[in-house]
């Protein structure tokens, strides 16, 4: 356990920083720059010079490099271009947000993906198992932009029934009353994130729970005469949910992310909403240490999930070999 986990941090450690490195010189490479974006035609050219060297950009790129890497060492990730706010305080302040359409949009992807990918595997090809192939190739098929801007038209403009955009009205309400605006805000964002996510699991469990069903040891336990419900739980729900623990793990780092375009589109203040705002005013600081925030806890994702299925499935050895 020991070996691994530093072998697993160090291997992290080296995927965080290409991961920056990367970001780092890739934004570098965009046709523009920070200034050219943010000046008034009318600034002589004194002051463009004076903002260039504030925001430390008259420097050669290769020691912008080295002075990033050097405010990293020390815990500074840098301070936005546009609103000069720490860019720690602006993602800490995003990531409550974020964590709140992730925590909704998964929970319910997980409470209603995997009982009824159960029942479609329990009842293959059946007409149950038809109409959740349909439904699962249409949730993983359907343009996110499409879903979310059909969503505010019918629910927002034509019922008028939940907000179009925003995670609260202002002025903001206090206590209860403000957690339920927040929660009738959070709707369509959720529902929209919850579409692709829960297809996912459906499949992912219903085709693991097939192939477990084929097992001998599955066989073996109905010979037994146990019953159905009790075989499932016993012994094929755990080795069958190998695969959806994996495609969770992978799906909460995207989330993590932000969800950049369902974000924007609802216009909901997490993660993926400042990043796309950074993005369109080249904000190097912001993006950098989003994307940093990113791979990290992508690696963490990762590690958590090996652990927790050696701790599902005793076989699975943390080197990444079968007993």
């Amino acid at each position: 356990m020991g070996k691994y986990l530093i072998r697993r941090v160090v291997r992290g450690l080296l995927t965080v920083f290409v991961s920056i490195t990367f970001t780092f010189f890739l934004l570098r490479l965009i046709p523009a720059d920070p200034v050219s974006m943010m000046i008034d035609p009318k600034m002589s050219a004194e002051t463009v010079a004076k903002m260039t060297a504030q925001f430390g950009l008259d420097k050669p790129v290769l020691t912008q490099y080295f002075v990033y890497l050097g405010q990293l060492l020390q815990g500074n990730f840098g301070m936005s271009f546009k609103n000069r706010d720490l860019v720690t305080t602006l993602l800490l302040q995003k990531l409550p947000w974020t964590l709140l359409l992730l925590g909704l949009s998964v929970s319910l992807a997980l409470l209603i993906g995997i009982p009824v990918g159960i029942r479609a595997a329990k009842k293959r090809n059946g007409a149950f198992d038809r109409a959740v192939n349909v439904v699962t190739m249409v949730g993983i098929s359907i343009f996110i932009p499409f879903l979310s801007f059909s969503l505010l038209y019918l629910f927002g403009y034509l019922l008028r029934i939940l907000p179009t955009g925003g995670a609260y009205t202002p002025p903001p309400a206090k206590g209860f009353a403000f957690t339920v605006d927040v929660l009738r805000h959070a709707v369509l964002p959720t529902f929209t994130l919850f579409i692709g996510n829960c297809t996912s699991i459906i499949l992912y469990t219903r085709n693991s729970m097939i192939e477990v069903q084929k097992e001998d040891y599955i066989r073996t336990a109905y010979a037994k005469g146990w019953d159905e419900r009790y075989v499932t739980r016993r012994h094929a729900l755990k080795n069958a949910m190998i695969p959806t623990i994996t495609a969770t793990g992978i799906m909460i780092s995207h989330l993590m992310g932000g969800a950049i375009m369902t974000e924007s589109i609802y216009s909901w203040p997490g993660i993926g909403r400042q990043i796309f705002d950074a993005v369109s005013t080249l904000d190097y600081p912001v993006l950098q240490g989003a994307f940093l925030f990113l791979s990290a806890t992508t690696v963490v994702i990762n590690i958590l999930t090996d652990l927790v299925l050696a701790w599902i499935d005793p076989r699975v050895k943390l080197g990444g070999a079968r007993a």
